[in-house]
């Protein structure tokens, strides 16, 4: 099994190594107010993908947090049935 997850990484390595040595090219993004930004194609799509990530990240956030906080207040509450595990 643990082969076959090396295996998997190196073939996902090379083809986003593939991917990124075919795209290259300089892009151009067009901002409001006459603002552009040039960079290769392959930083663009990686950092929007990154930003992507963090939003979601922080939308789960709150959600983890409240419920950190229940589970704390269950566990003060009943404080036996976690003590008999």
């Amino acid at each position: 099994m643990r082969y076959l997850r090396w295996f998997l990484r190196i073939a996902l390595f090379l083809l986003l190594l593939g991917f990124t040595v075919r795209n290259v090219e300089t892009v151009t993004l067009h901002y409001y107010f006459g603002y552009e930004w040039h960079a290769p194609l392959v930083l663009i799509i990686l950092l929007f993908f990154a930003l992507g990530v963090a939003i979601g990240i922080g939308s789960c956030l709150g959600k983890i947090f409240s419920q950190r906080r229940e589970i704390s207040i269950y566990r003060k509450k009943y404080p036996l049935l976690d003590e008999q595990r």
